[in-house]
């Protein structure tokens, strides 16, 4: 299903992280392997007037050392070097030459060691047009890696509001969930936002009609293979309820939709799938509308 990926890295720290959970994709069909390491355009300044704190030696021994890392995973390996603003690049290398994922870290690292959401995961959720896969691994002491953070084949949560994008997320699901996933929870939140306070009388009529809903793709999952199927439908807000939801179920991958590419629905991006991408403390899969 994923075959073929592109995965993006880019400061050496969070790189190494990064490749210790590449591995597990091979639930999903993972075989050959595009490694890009990009540099921002204010790293690239920062190297030519001699101001970066990490030199750049650094960063080419740790891409031979991501490389070898897949290599001896099994992976069938290519590498390109971009630098400047690259997702839209690597989304254009993704569609031109057939490759089904893109996988980037959910942190990003600074030179003087501050974390934050990496700019390239977030500058990918608006262009790509293949699903993204935004990685958190966890570090379980100082230089080791957890396995658990990287788990994206135990549990999955997918989140729906029955929308013609999540419908595509869904079929998404149905491919990689029979024979790989161990349970899926399905999920729909009622957004107090459209219901409150005028449709509140509603909640109860509208959480049957929802939950036989989540019935059905229970059923058509089921129809694929064996697999645990849980159906929960929550009342709040659609991106805190996801949220509570990885955290309380210990999820340890999102799959859901996102808008796609144009102004009006990148907004719209921002207000779900975003800030699930951003905050989730599970790896999240993102399914644009076009793919």
């Amino acid at each position: 299903m994923f075959k073929k990926f592109i995965i993006a890295v880019g400061l050496p720290d969070d790189s190494f992280e990064l490749m210790g959970c590449v591995g597990r994709l091979k639930a999903y069909g993972a075989q050959k392997c595009l490694l890009i390491q990009y540099r921002t355009v204010e790293e690239v300044v920062d190297y030519t007037r001699g101001q970066s704190n990490i030199p750049l030696h650094k960063y080419e021994e740790a891409f031979k050392a991501n490389k070898q890392k897949l290599i001896e995973e099994g992976f069938e390996v290519e590498s390109k070097v971009l630098a400047g603003y690259p997702a839209s690049e690597i989304n254009r290398i993704a569609d031109a030459e057939g490759y089904s994922l893109i996988v980037a870290g959910a942190r990003r690292r600074t030179s003087s060691g501050e974390l934050y959401f990496s700019s390239l995961a977030n500058d990918l959720m608006h262009v790509v047009s293949k699903p993204l896969l935004i990685m958190r691994p966890k570090r379980s002491g100082i230089g080791e890696i957890s396995i658990d953070g990287c788990e994206v084949a135990k549990h999955l949560l997918y989140p729906t509001d029955f929308s013609t994008n999540a419908d595509i997320a869904f079929s998404k699901i149905l491919e990689m969930a029979p024979g790989r996933a161990e349970k899926i929870t399905l999920l729909h939140v009622q957004d107090t936002v459209k219901l409150s306070p005028h449709l509140d009388y509603k909640i109860e009529e509208f959480n049957r009609i929802d939950t036989a809903r989540l019935e059905g793709m229970k059923k058509l999952i089921h129809e694929k293979g064996n697999i645990e199927v849980d159906v929960l439908v929550k009342y709040g807000s659609p991106a805190v309820e996801i949220l509570k939801t990885v955290g309380e179920l210990g999820v340890q991958l999102v799959v859901m939709g996102s808008q796609g590419r144009g102004y009006v629905e990148e907004f719209f991006l921002g207000s779900v799938s975003g800030n699930v991408a951003r905050k989730a403390l599970s790896s999240v899969l993102l399914i644009p509308t076009k793919h």
